[in-house]
């Protein structure tokens, strides 16, 4: 028979937060395979556990030379868990190529649920959280960063973003740029560690805020776009969305015809409107 993997969440700080679960698993595992051995021993030490199995790295820089390795354990039936420094593995940690190559080879895959960065930096923001997406890490170069944001630029859902906390006054910027200096957002920071703060307002003082230095590990949500009727929509809207569109890669006539049916008009009133700007050269 062959074994499963178990992909296990550990604490996004407070040490407290690990599931009992986890404790079981780290005992009774053939391989733990860990992001960062040092951290994961010093969870062991904390959670007053020993790890019986091999205990092995598995981090962004090895991770597609091990996975064929920790596939043969598999299917010799061994029980692997994969750690990852916080919360679960695969969300924007490593743990994706393992779970589809287990899932190629018809190897159960389970997992022991544990605290959620996204999750939790959702429920302490004070926006909706009834639809959202989860948009990882932005692009690190500025020219990207943009691109990226103009693609979610219309998008109507909660977004939820990573970031490195000396990178958040410019990713912070850039958002202001492109929805707009009064979207709502929140910044988490540290969260569930002893200096936790969520700092909540619009994208523009958020980014002036953010100048200052910040540190921590940083979970960052935003509003999404305002649902707006046709009458709300001016020419000069209309010819920006058709822009944003535009910038992300779509064709002028593609463009044209999501913003018509966003805003619920007729095609030909969004082309008037393109058209009135290039001939104004605006």
């Amino acid at each position: 028979m062959t074994g499963t993997l178990v992909l296990a969440g550990t604490p996004i700080g407070d040490v407290k937060d690990a599931p009992p679960r986890l404790v079981e698993e780290l005992a009774g595992a053939d391989v733990v395979a860990a992001e960062d051995t040092r951290r994961l021993k010093r969870l062991t030490q904390a959670l007053g556990v020993q790890p019986a199995g091999r205990v092995v790295s598995y981090f962004e820089g090895n991770e597609s030379a091990r996975t064929p390795e920790l596939v043969e354990a598999l299917l010799a039936g061994s029980r692997v868990l994969l750690v990852t420094d916080a919360g679960m593995p695969s969300v924007s940690d490593p743990g994706y190529r393992l779970v589809a190559a287990a899932v190629e080879k018809d190897i159960k895959v389970t997992a022991v649920p544990g605290p959620s960065a996204v999750l939790t930096a959702l429920a302490l923001s004070g926006l909706p959280v009834d639809r959202f997406c989860f948009e990882g890490f932005l692009p690190r170069k500025a020219g990207e960063r943009l691109s990226r944001l103009k693609e979610v630029a219309g998008e109507r859902r909660t977004l939820v973003y990573f970031e490195a906390p000396h990178r958040l006054d410019d990713t912070l910027a850039a958002m202001a740029e492109v929805f707009g200096g009064q979207r709502r957002a929140a910044v988490c920071r540290e969260l569930t560690k002893t200096y936790e703060e969520v700092k909540r307002g619009g994208l523009g003082e958020l980014a002036a805020w953010a100048a200052e230095g910040v540190r921590g590990e940083i979970t960052v949500v935003v509003e999404g776009a305002p649902e707006k009727g046709p009458e709300e929509l001016d020419a000069q809207e209309l010819v920006r969305r058709v822009r944003v569109r535009e910038d992300a890669g779509e064709r002028r006539k593609e463009a044209i015809a999501a913003v018509a049916a966003e805003a619920g008009l007729p095609k030909r009133e969004v082309f008037d409107a393109v058209v009135a700007a290039k001939n104004a050269g605006a």
